[in-house]
Formats: structure tokens, sequence, C-alpha cells
């Protein structure tokens, strides 16, 4: 069974403590399933994890709209929100109604969440439920994984959760503003197989905090989040495709070749990066105030023109990126890979499972979530052009306008391993006149199509969401095929483990030591050799034990 590393029991809890004693002090949450609407549905609240950026057209909301709509017409049920809130918001909104002791019919959680879910018999055995309800399509996108994402959701052959998937994907990109580098006259990759170095990073973000090509007064450098570092694929504004330069893998726990595990936070990869870290701040390149920015604060950094520059995935166009569109329509980025010095970029093996929808204990209609897999993954991204327009008319106008998936009552995806490489190549096979936009079997992809060709015939003119579709796809997805075709990706073994117990016991706060150590590294306040002082602290502190455990773990994997 494999599954993301750290967080654990002992936050959990912690958390369920002092929401506990936040929640006594406000009325109990009800979510009494057991009710009909008006019209003889069966009422579901979902606890609803929403996006940032939802593009709903006016008078929709994450509650009612077109993919809660046609929920309701095909799977004759009544959606309501329990809740609804992004990122920490949604988190506290989970442990909060835990610990009321009163969680909604279905929800979003973390592996960590799900596991203790479990254990404490709080949440349904969906095993037979999946067997009976789920599509053959969907049966067939967990089997591209060889059922992985499956077993990350079994305890005790027991399916607790209906899991996410990561579908192969390019690592963290730099995303940098095109239309800046041309009007100064700036050139890097030269080659045009879109790998940089870090020095042509350097040159470039130089150049854009001396000559201010936003003209915005006050440009900044290259924005950070906090946390600096992420244990997942391709995390937003963290220092993770640096790291990789040097072969440091921030938060992953990483495979030898003799079987034994080392962290990659405490790599000399890692302190050699946290060494450039430091002279790019030194030298402005690193936005000054990166330790405090929220996620909003850095958006508006890229739409003000203060920065153009942004390390985030491949969909970050999609979501992130559509304010800096409206507010300047000739806005054009263009993303890297970040290679070493022999053309590697160096990534670890992604894990194959995001999150996981949870049903709670005793909700009579569980076979309603497997349904709406169906209906989300399956059967409107599969239905045939013609029919789409008449079957589901409300969805083709959202896929028009570029509403964002997180307006899903579920915000997981579920897609095959490879699906992104092979809906690139659709895209390309459709651009090349080699097929029609109707024979392109997913609705989305053909809606991607479209808006694609709106933007390359009028890039001005277009629509934002045209403008989107062109940078996440034609050239995010096209970065991953360039980077896959030409050998370039160097693959580090990781190692995927249940929480350890010193993980559950010690985790947050070694997290809190490696978060804070570096900031100081960075900022100067302790030197580089301070790396050393802080990973012989994350060692006593319970790494060495977390590392020994990692290793026995997964020599048990290993022997199942």
């Amino acid at each position: 069974m494999r599954a993301y590393s750290f967080g654990g029991l002992k936050v959990f809890l912690l958390i369920l403590v002092t929401v506990g004693v936040l929640s006594a002090c406000v009325q109990k949450p009800s979510y009494d399933s057991e009710e009909d609407s008006e019209d003889g549905k069966p009422v579901t609240y979902i606890g609803r994890s929403t996006g940032t950026n939802p593009r709903l057209p006016e008078g929709d909301t994450f509650e009612d709209n077109a993919y809660t709509r046609v929920a309701e017409e095909e799977l004759d049920i009544d959606i309501r929100n329990a809740f609804e809130a992004n990122g920490e918001d949604y988190t506290r909104q989970v442990s909060l109604a835990i610990a009321s002791g009163s969680i909604p019919d279905m929800m979003l959680v973390t592996r960590e969440e799900l596991q203790d879910l479990a254990e404490n018999d709080l949440i349904e055995d969906l095993s037979s439920v999946f067997d009976e309800n789920a599509s053959d399509y969907i049966k067939e996108v967990y089997q591209s994984f060889d059922n992985r994402p499956l077993e990350d959701a079994t305890f005790d052959d027991k399916l607790m959760g209906l899991p996410g998937t990561e579908a192969l994907a390019a690592p963290q990109m730099v995303w940098i503003r095109e239309d800046w580098m041309e009007e100064l006259g700036i050139e890097i990759d030269e080659d045009d197989d879109l790998l940089i170095t870090l020095e042509e990073l350097e040159m470039v973000a130089e150049s854009f905090v001396e000559e201010d090509p936003g003209g915005s007064g006050n440009p900044v450098g290259i924005p950070f989040e906090s946390y600096l570092t992420a244990d997942n694929f391709g995390g937003s504004f963290t220092m993770n495709s640096i790291a990789a330069v040097f072969e440091g893998q921030p938060k992953k726990y990483l495979i030898e070749e003799d079987g034994s595990i080392t962290y990659g936070s405490t790599s000399e990869g890692m302190k050699e990066s946290l060494e450039l870290m430091n002279r790019w701040y030194e030298k402005g390149l690193v936005d000054p105030q990166f330790g405090t920015r929220s996620f909003d604060d850095i958006i508006s950094l890229l739409t003000n023109g203060q920065s153009g520059i942004a390390l985030a995935p491949w969909h970050f166009p999609d979501w992130g990126l559509p304010t800096v569109r409206e507010m300047n329509k000739e806005a054009r980025f263009k993303p890297y890979a970040l290679a070493d010095e022999e053309g590697n970029v160096n990534v670890f093996e992604q894990n194959t499972t995001a999150n996981y929808i949870v049903v709670k204990k005793g909700y009579d209609h569980a076979e309603k979530a497997v349904e709406m897999l169906n209906l989300y993954y399956d059967t409107i991204p599969n239905t045939e052009e013609k029919d789409m327009d008449t079957r589901f008319p409300e969805v083709a106008e959202y896929l028009e306008l570029g509403v964002d998936n997180s307006t899903k009552p579920f915000n997981i995806v579920v897609l095959p391993l490879e699906k992104y490489l092979n809906d690139y190549h659709d895209v390309e096979d459709v651009l090349d006149e080699e097929i029609t936009v109707g024979e392109v079997a997913d609705a989305e992809v053909r809606q991607n199509i479209n808006g694609i060709k709106e933007y390359t015939e009028n890039p001005e003119g277009a629509q934002t969401s045209s403008w989107s579709s062109y940078h996440s796809r034609i050239l995010g997805w096209g970065l991953m095929d360039t980077v896959t075709r030409n050998d370039a990706f160097k693959w580090v073994e990781t190692a995927y483990v249940n929480d350890t117990a010193t993980m559950e016991q010690k985790g947050p706060d070694l997290a809190k030591t490696e978060e804070e150590d570096f900031i100081k590294i960075i900022t100067g306040v302790e030197d580089i050799d301070y790396f050393d002082v802080f990973v012989d602290k994350w060692s006593r502190q319970g790494g060495e034990d977390v590392l020994l455990e990692v290793e026995e773990a997964v020599k048990e994997q290993e022997n199942q």
C-alpha cells in the first residue's frame, strides 16, 4: 500500500482537540441526509473543496452550477454544500466537521485524514459499491496505474475512499513573460529544447528587476511561498525545481542503490540549492518578502507587472495567470524546464494517487459517489461532439467559457496515466489537419482545441479562456512532450509509505524546523554552514528514526 509522506495522527488529534474547544462555542452542524428535497430526491450533503478562480457565469455558485445540476438530473439526487472552502480553510472545515461528530455525506480528504476516518469507523466500505457501479472506463483508469490508487485507499481489504489519480506530468515549470523577454532583447534556450540553465534563469530575473518591463515602479524578484518546498510533483511557487538541478529532492524519501533511505531535504544537493538561493536573495532576485506573502499576494505581483517569473505546474495558466492576461492583452508566458549541467531534468517518481472522496458511515446512497465519478470522468468527457450540445448543453457552455474543474462537486481528477501526453498528440493532430475536432474523444479537449484555434487566429482579441488553453495545452503539454521525446527526464526512485510511528509523533516539528532553518539560510540570518546544524538537528530530533522506519516499510512492500 502506498501513501503520501508526512502529516500524522498526532497533528490530526491536536487539531481535533483545538477545534473541539472552539466548536463547543458554536452550534454543532447537522447534515441530515435522511431528508428528501421537495421533489422527493434524497439530499446529499458534500464538503466542497473550492478553487481560487472558478470563472463561473454570473448567478452560478459552487453549490448551484451546471455540474451540480447535471448530476441532480442524471443521478436523481439533491446536492447541497455542507461547507465550502479553499486550501487551509477547507482543511479546518474538515477538522471541525470531524471534531463536532457530524461529517457530511461525502467530502474530499487527504491520505492521513482517510486513514484516521477509516480507523475510527466513520466512513463507508465502498468495495462492493465500486465493484457494482464503477464503469468499465473508470476501472480501466485505475488499471493504467496497476490499481495502485485503489490499493492506497484500501485498509484491511476494504476500499474506504475513491482516489483521484495523478496522470504522468512534467515537473514544476518555469513560466516566464515572453513578451518582456522580447521587449528587452533577452535570448535563452538557443537550441529550442525548452531546457534552460540556472544561469539563464538568473540572467532573466536580473534583467526583469533592473529594467522593470512591467512599468510597476516596484519590480520584485522571483516570488516563493514561505514553505519553500513541497512534497508534490509540481507545487506552485516553491524551489523544488531549483533544488532538483543539484539532485536535491526536498521532502522526498529516496531509495538508494543499496536499499537504504535518504531524505532529500538533508542532501548535499539541497545545501547547494540553498546557497544559490541565498546569493539570489542578496542580489534582489528573490522576492524580499517571500516569507510573508500569501498565494493571493503572489498572484497580485504577477498581475500588477511586478514579477514576470513563476515556478508552477503545467496547468498554472488555467487558474493562476488569467488575471495577468485580463490586465494586459499582450501578456504571453513561455514555460521551460530547469536542467543540470548534463542536460538532465531531475525528477522524482511521482505518487499515483491524489486526494480521496469518502462517504459517511451509514449514508444510504453510497453508490451516488461512484456514479458521480462515472458521470464527470467517463460519461461527459467521452460524449461525442454531435451529442454534447443536446445532452449536456450547460456543461458544453462551461467548457467554452473555461470554467474551472473545481466547480464540480468533487475537486479531484480521475485520469489515465498517460492522459496528458495522449491529449497533446490529439491537439497536434487536429491543428495539423490529420484528424477533425469531432474525432477527439474527450469533450474538454475538443473545447480546448476550439479555444486554441481562436487564440492562434486572433491572439489579442481572443477570450482569456482561449489564452489559457493555448498556454497550458500547447505550451505546457508541449514542454512535457518535448522533454519526454528527448529522453531528458532523469527519474529518481522514491519511497511512498504509510506514515510511520515517528512521522506521526515528530513529523510536524521536523517539518517546522526544516522550513524555518531554510528561510534563515536564504535570508542570511544564518550562513550556509548552518545547513549542517540543521541536518544534525533533524536527525537527532527523530529524522534518523524515520529513515529506518521508511526503510523497513519499503522492505515490507517488496515482500508483499
